[in-house]
């Protein structure tokens, strides 16, 4: 059990880090000019996660409004098949990282 916490914190820690990071990507991305693109690799994905972030707040207005765009009944096979891609990848790197937080476990012990 006590594996299983510490495997959970080290995920929540990993996770947490991550959305750290994510929010800062997208202030400095809002931070930008438009065409910004002479100032780096970093201005570029700051500038898109600025973009991403402000699709998804549009997204969870019209979620919250009770419209969820186009997708009507007839479309959600598609919408289910990506969502299905998504998770899997999720579980693909959430496998990767408990192989990675093993092997250094692995180390620590040995």
């Amino acid at each position: 059990m006590k594996d299983l916490i510490r495997f959970l914190a080290a995920w929540a820690l990993v996770h947490e880090s991550a959305d750290e990071a994510w929010r800062a990507a997208v202030a400095r991305g809002e931070r930008l000019a438009p065409v910004s693109l002479d100032q780096g690799p970093e201005a570029i994905a700051d500038g898109l996660a600025a973009l991403v972030a402000e699709e998804k707040e549009r997204l969870k207005r019209r979620l919250l409004e009770g419209d969820a765009g186009a997708t009507g009944a007839t479309d959600l096979g598609p919408a289910l098949e990506a969502l299905r891609f998504e998770v899997a990848e999720l579980r693909g790197r959430i496998e990767t990282l408990q192989a990675s937080l093993d092997a250094v476990a692995a180390r620590l012990e040995g």
